[in-house]
């Protein structure tokens, strides 16, 4: 019988929690959820950019599948939707009220992360003139929320269940054994959650913008571990992000680069790249989106290098924009699954203000 510390056991354990295979460790380095669609997960990338936009309110929903062509069932699934509110504060200024709600499912012991986030966020105009189109503000936010991990330890194996026939010398696993784990059945953990960002953004005539902020999630480190007794301390996630819109001539077409840089603990992920943006101007505006990105993470050495290409295709009516991602795999997770990703589809719905309560925006 092959025999491991309890240590290593427990490594194991995480391991296949997190990804359902040992293969994958470069793709479960983040553990955070996170998107493609960078316009459509406002309140995960930054807490200023809560109830920042051109709008009253705003309602996004995103669906992410990654792997699940290798994995099956065991790849990686994420679901999530937010509101948001933006109400004027007086002297041309705005707050923001938002919920964000994500869950995240992965692996062959159906590992589950919950989250549910509640925001707020403060706009202040520092200069622009409305009736020139242009505005500058200063923004700042705040999160508070729970979560909850949990995972079903009976459909796991351990090495204690590895089995060693020296008669016939065939190894083989025998789930009717012990598995020396001092933890069985289902296991679920709640924590609080506290995160806080600021942002700038500006726009700056006809199809001009731009916005920059950073944010730092996770400040009061939880404990997220599912395991009762046990103590697993969530690394704080810190975010740059930015980008805008520039104008490609005078026809109809506009270009919109945008990036995010986050780091958690050993992790490292970057987004960079653009959409190109085309719209027939008329007064009830439709528009067409289409772009390619870079994705950076860890790789071996835990030396940042490529991880996937993005390729990602969206229409925009008046008020609702839809969104289709694809992840084409590089690097070594690209050599294992044939560079094969994923799909991610996205929803934004706007609901527009009157003309007292806009805010001069930049296109996201």
């Amino acid at each position: 019988m092959f025999c491991f510390s309890y240590r290593f056991s427990r490594i194991f354990l995480v391991a296949l929690l997190l990804g359902g295979s040992l293969l994958l460790t470069n793709a479960v380095l983040a553990q955070d959820a996170r998107y493609a669609n960078l316009a459509a997960t406002p309140q995960l990338t930054n807490p200023a950019l809560t109830g920042v936009m051109n709008g009253q309110m705003r309602f996004t929903a995103n669906y992410r599948e990654l792997y699940t062509g290798l994995l099956g069932s065991e790849g990686y699934r994420s679901v999530g939707a937010g509101v948001e509110l933006r109400r004027p504060a007086g002297n041309g200024n705005f707050f923001g009220l938002g919920g964000q709600l994500q869950r995240d499912e992965a692996g062959a012991s159906e590992f589950t992360r919950t989250q549910g986030l509640l925001g707020l966020s403060y706009q202040q105009q520092i200069g622009g003139s409305r009736r020139g189109g242009t505005g500058h503000f200063l923004s700042g936010g705040a999160q508070l929320g729970f979560g909850q991990r949990g995972y079903d330890l009976n459909k796991l194996w351990f090495s204690e269940q590895y089995f060693f026939d020296n008669n016939t010398r065939e190894a083989y696993l025998d789930r009717t054994l012990d598995t020396g784990e001092p933890f069985s059945g289902n296991g679920a953990g709640a924590y609080l959650d506290v995160n806080a960002g600021v942002a700038w953004f500006g726009t700056l005539g006809d199809r001009a913008g731009a916005y920059f902020g950073i944010a730092t999630y996770h400040l009061n480190a939880p404990n997220v571990s599912p395991l009762p007794g046990q103590r697993d301390v969530l690394d704080q996630r810190y975010v740059v992000h930015g980008g805008g819109e520039i104008p490609l001539g005078r026809g109809d077409m506009s270009l919109l680069p945008a990036a995010r840089f986050m780091t958690q603990g050993p992790a490292f992920e970057g987004l960079l790249g653009a959409n190109v943006r085309y719209t027939e101007r008329r007064w009830q505006e439709v528009a067409l989106r289409a772009g390619l990105w870079a994705q950076l993470s860890n790789q071996s050495g835990d030396q940042p290098g490529l991880n996937a290409y993005i390729i990602s295709v969206g229409l925009e009516t008046e008020r609702l924009q839809f969104g289709v991602n694809y992840d084409l795999s590089a690097g070594a997770v690209g050599t294992i699954t044939n560079s094969r990703g994923g799909w991610e589809l996205s929803m934004i719905y706007v609901q527009k203000a009157n003309y007292r309560q806009r805010v001069n925006c930049p296109t996201f």
